[in-house]
């Protein structure tokens, strides 16, 4: 019998946490209640979720529900991450009724709902400014002060080393589960706060119901016993000097995704995204190669590892940044990105290869002869595999893959024609044109 080695030497899981069953397929849209609709309301926003759900959206990320704060107001009407009152609704969208009809909709359609939650800092007419002033940083002049270093002065931070503090944050973190349904939070600037109590938080949380966190940071260690997502900030900077500055595809391969694969825990969750409500410059028709280049970049992000976000207007082809302290609607017009997302969602949903985290298969890079402006990788997990060819420039190109490793008869997800892939596979692209071959189980390409 051989001799069982000292334990000191097993590998140790870094992820402590255990992600949903629910999440290990989904997509994520974030929703502006603003500026969804010209009514900016949950009843509005209710009547779009088939839509969502037809298009292939699983998670609704509501930006903050909460009433927002009118001393210091930014612009007309102030900033949604200004929050006064942690335990009531925003009156702008509706009542406490409107929106438990809202969390009913999503949840009849089988879908998930997470609310953005603000736990650094409050308006300056929050109630607990006044009755809790110790519970707030003070500046060297002994006043309240905003974020640091930035042009946040509508809000006050918090001192997290006050214990009530923290107990009173995880109640109002609790309340929305117990008396709402909700499925989880998306944590404004969630590294600003320690991780501490975000580890308690999820553990008190996930006594209630299994939950699905995203945090607004990209710091790993918030994987391990707190959050199931955190932003994928590195790689939105470097497809967009991709396709701003034609830079070589080698910046995206050898700056992150080798530090990717190798470092980031297997069963942690990156959110993949092309727009948010911070992070919007893809918009607007500032870029030479913007359009073609996008389609490219949205491909790329649902066919890579982690969770790919949706944010709204983005299938309308929203061209512009919205406006975010006044109203602002999304003009809802028929565009081809909700077409392309469909296609995109409705192939990872079935296939196991493009599951999230644990649920699905790590990218293998495949070798190919234009590796300045091609990114060609597979992903395969229990005999599903997707194998994806992405030009990432402005050149026409003919471009030879080694593909001996992942021989077999695949379907082109957009043209729908079968392709017997052997050792070696020739593919002409135009700029910013892309492929997605695909197989489910047992070589079988239906």
């Amino acid at each position: 019998m051989a001799k069982r080695t000292d334990a000191r030497y097993d590998p140790k899981k870094y992820v402590q946490i255990t992600t949903p069953e629910w999440v290990k397929n989904a997509t994520l849209y974030e929703l502006n209640i603003r500026q969804f609709s010209k009514e900016g309301n949950f009843v509005a926003v209710k009547k779009q979720i088939p839509r969502l759900k037809k298009m292939g959206i699983d998670i609704i990320w509501l930006m903050p529900i909460h009433p927002i704060g009118e001393v210091h107001r930014k612009g007309t009407l102030g900033s949604y991450y200004s929050v006064k009152d942690y335990y009531a609704i925003n009156p702008e969208f509706g009542t406490e009724d409107d929106f438990r009809e809202l969390v009913k909709a999503v949840h009849n359609e089988g879908m998930y709902v997470i609310i953005d939650w603000v736990a650094n800092h409050t308006s300056w007419d929050n109630e607990l400014v006044e009755k809790h002033p110790d519970w707030y940083m003070k500046s060297r002049k002994n006043t309240f002060q905003s974020t640091r270093w930035r042009d946040y002065d509508d809000i006050i931070e918090f001192d997290y080393k006050n214990s009530d503090l923290r107990k009173y944050m995880t109640e109002a973190l609790k309340y929305w589960i117990k008396e709402f349904d909700i499925d989880g939070y998306r944590c404004d600037i969630a590294s600003f706060v320690p991780i501490d109590f975000w580890e308690n938080a999820r553990k008190e949380l996930d006594s209630i119901k299994p939950v699905f966190m995203l945090a607004e940071a990209d710091d790993k260690e918030l994987h391990r016993k707190a959050f199931d997502s955190t932003y994928n900030w590195n790689l939105w900077n470097i497809l967009h000097l991709i396709a701003t500055q034609n830079l070589s595809v080698k910046t995206l391969t050898e700056a992150y995704l080798a530090e990717h694969v190798s470092i980031f825990p297997k069963d942690g969750i990156r959110m993949n995204f092309v727009d948010n409500h911070d992070k919007n410059s893809w918009e607007g028709n500032q870029f030479s190669n913007f359009g073609v280049a996008l389609k490219a970049v949205i491909v790329f992000n649902v066919m890579m590892d982690g969770i790919p976000l949706v944010y709204s207007g983005q299938e309308a082809g929203l061209d512009r940044s919205l406006e975010f302290f006044e109203k602002d609607p999304i003009d809802w017009i028929k565009h081809e990105n909700e077409k392309l997302y469909t296609q995109l969602f409705t192939l990872k949903h079935k296939n196991q290869a493009l599951w999230n985290g644990r649920f699905g298969g790590e990218m293998v890079r495949i070798m190919n002869d234009k590796m300045d402006q091609v990114i060609s990788f597979v992903r395969e997990k229990n005999g599903d595999k997707v194998l994806t060819v992405i030009n990432l420039s402005d050149s026409h190109l003919i471009v030879q893959l080694d593909t001996s490793f992942d021989q077999g008869v695949y379907k082109n997800l957009f043209t729908g024609k079968k392709r017997d892939v052997g050792s070696t596979m020739i593919v002409t692209l135009d700029e910013w044109q892309y492929t997605v071959l695909y197989l489910m189980g047992n070589n079988n390409a239906d």
